[in-house]
């Protein structure tokens, strides 16, 4: 389903009512054209047509507009002059934000003229002569915009708030409100995105199976947000490999989605499971779209399962049963988890239906998250794997820097989950002063799937002078961002304020954080936006940016957990290293021949150039490695 600024495509319900609420006509669309339109005198019109239908015309006269729950792809319109509703759904959210949008912008800007319009008699307008006829409305302008806003009017696309009863219900159950029609969305500023993500948005656009990957930092998550945004929600899937990326995308596991389980057991074990449980079956069915991010972390041997289950159900013999694939990650981060001593496909990419499920590959380029190409160039070395004297001695230079400042610690990032918990825990208890405590507030018998999807504790305890960490962008300009580092310095009304690095002060208020659960209902997570942040796990530290950061990568377990922890840092300057080796750096062999193969498929698709090709091939590990290296780091 495609979209602009003036024309939308949706599923469409519309109601003609009488004054006293009955029903008198009733139109269903499951596939609908929404355009806006002007006629032969300059008045706005909604046109609503169907292929098999008429099309059905309303003025945009006095109308009142739902927005509420935009982000999930729907809303209402309310003509009051005709006394008939129009319910919009499965709508790419981007899209009919920017739908919205351009009707308030054109209708406050056109004020004047549907002022002078309407005094306008029908016998004057049939005596006028003018052929009727209608033409598509011209595209938003920063003229109309700055017209709009010094028109702003009080009664005209309202948004009715429901009952103070019914809204704390309705908040726990249903998505964010979005920002105002005419306020600068993140939905609809596409100036926000680079070329190359650009490129990446418009091949998902265009119903390719894409796989796209980058180095830590280089705007992936961000990029799948504004990828789920684009597509009807309705038929699109966003899972994810881990709960909390299922969090960031507003998603749910994969294999909540797939319900298959971990995939143990012979593939027709796992057909039969999936067609017996019908909610799993219509998922399948339904799922036009599917979004896995994180997907280095899916076991090779699992997704190959999950597609043969994916035909099976579908009843369709297409990769994974016609369903568009939208793959993302970095191999060459944290790898899948699987038993010791069990044998098989690791990587997805192992997988023979890897190269028949994706059509095209995408790598970004550009970091954001660092700006120093000092660090970034490092960063780049050791995500291969590659550790020169120079990188070493760099790098164990930081272990004598003083990175605390007004009382803001580092936080020490550890290998292990409950190492991490011990210091948070041992820390807190030594600090003085009252405790105080912030329980979540969930959805109803959700507490255990909303502690494995969201970054957020169900019970928060926090003293002054306890370490923390925020969890959510609450203001980017003033610093106040996922990940930035402060001091509890007081309680306010209840409330921790905190001092954050930048010096700035921040009260911390409950926001919330939405996940959908195995059957696509939302549940939502009130909490305070905190967390302790003495220590963190390098697994939990995926998609946040630290900026006072230190680490002891001695007990270091896995390929890619050095790159992952180090990558966390914002800089150089706010990064101390303590026990550097270069023997806990590397990175999996098949996963650098992978991406040598991946970069020459860009070269053949003219998409980034490519040093010369592999010329030796050989079983030695090491000297495999050394080729592989000179390959990626050669640009």
């Amino acid at each position: 389903m495609e979209g602009g600024e003036s024309f939308l495509s949706c599923a469409v319900n519309i109601e003609w009512m009488t004054p006293q609420g009955s029903i008198i006509r009733k139109v269903n669309y499951k596939t609908a054209s929404l355009r806006l339109i002007r006629n032969e005198f300059r008045e706005m019109f909604m046109e609503i047509s169907s292929e098999r239908n008429a099309a059905i015309r309303l003025a945009l006269k006095g109308i009142n507009v739902f927005k509420k729950f935009m982000a999930e792809g729907k809303a209402s319109i309310k003509f009051q002059e005709v006394g008939c509703t129009l319910f919009v759904s499965n709508a790419p959210p981007t899209n009919l934000v920017s739908f919205l949008r351009t009707i308030f912008v054109k209708m406050t800007g056109d004020k004047d003229q549907q002022q002078t319009s309407s005094k306008q008699s029908m016998r004057s307008k049939l005596l006028s002569g003018k052929a009727q006829s209608f033409e598509e409305i011209s595209p938003v302008t920063i003229a109309d915009i700055h017209s709009a806003k010094t028109k702003i009017p009080k009664s005209t696309l309202t948004t009715p708030s429901p009952p103070s009863k019914k809204r704390k219900a309705e908040d726990m159950t249903r998505g964010p409100a979005p920002k105002k029609l005419y306020s600068p969305s993140p939905l609809t500023a596409t100036s926000s995105l680079n070329a190359e993500q650009q490129r990446v948005l418009e091949a998902c656009l265009s119903g390719k199976n894409i796989f796209f990957t980058g180095s830590a930092g280089t705007g992936k998550s961000f990029l799948l947000k504004r990828i789920v945004a684009a597509l009807p929600p309705d038929v699109t899937v966003p899972t994810a490999s881990t709960g909390v990326a299922a969090c960031h995308v507003g998603g749910t596991t994969l294999h909540a989605f797939a319900g298959i389980g971990d995939g143990s057991g012979s593939l027709d074990n796992l057909c039969e499971r999936a067609m017996k449980i019908p909610l799993v079956a219509q998922k399948w069915r339904k799922c036009k779209h599917l979004i896995i991010d994180e997907i280095s972390m899916v076991d090779g041997t699992f997704f190959e399962k999950l597609e043969a289950v994916a035909r099976h159900v579908r009843k369709n013999d297409k990769p994974f049963g016609g369903i568009q694939l939208i793959l993302c990650g970095d191999f060459l981060q944290l790898p899948p988890v699987v038993e010791k001593g069990k044998t098989g496909k690791r990587f997805c990419f192992q997988s023979p239906c890897w190269d028949k499920c994706i059509e095209i590959c995408f790598e970004l380029k550009e970091v954001h998250r660092q700006k120093d190409q000092e660090f970034i160039s490092i960063l780049n070395s050791i995500r291969i794997g590659r550790v020169t004297k120079e990188i070493s001695d760099r790098l164990l230079g930081t272990a004598r820097q003083k990175i605390e400042s007004d009382g803001i610690l580092a936080t020490i990032l550890c290998s292990h989950t409950n190492d991490s918990k011990t210091i948070n825990d041992t820390k807190l208890k030594d600090l003085h002063g009252e405790t105080k405590e912030f329980i979540s507030q969930d959805s109803d018998n959700a507490t255990k799937v909303l502690d494995m999807q969201t970054i957020a504790p169900s019970k928060l305890v926090l003293k002054v002078g306890a370490q923390v960490m925020l969890l959510k962008n609450i203001n980017v300009n003033a610093g106040l961002v996922n990940g930035a580092r402060g001091v509890v310095v007081k309680f306010e009304e209840g409330f921790p304020v905190v001092r954050f690095k930048n010096k700035k002060e921040y009260t911390a208020r409950t926001e919330r954080w939405y996940v959908k659960n195995a059957n696509g209902t939302l549940l939502c997570r009130r909490q305070i936006p905190l967390n302790l942040a003495w220590a963190f796990s390098i697994h939990k530290s995926q998609g946040l940016t630290l900026d006072c950061v230190e680490m002891s990568l001695s007990k270091i377990f896995e390929a890619g957990q050095a790159y992952v922890a180090l990558s966390r840092a914002q800089s150089l300057d706010t990064l101390r290293v303590l026990d550097f080796d270069s023997r806990h750096v590397w990175a999996e062999p098949s996963v650098l021949e992978f991406y040598q193969k991946f970069r020459r498929r860009l070269q053949q698709m003219e998409i980034i150039p490519l040093g010369r090709p592999l010329a030796d091939k050989t079983n030695k590990r090491g000297k495999l490695r050394e080729i592989l290296e000179k390959q990626l780091l050669r640009k």
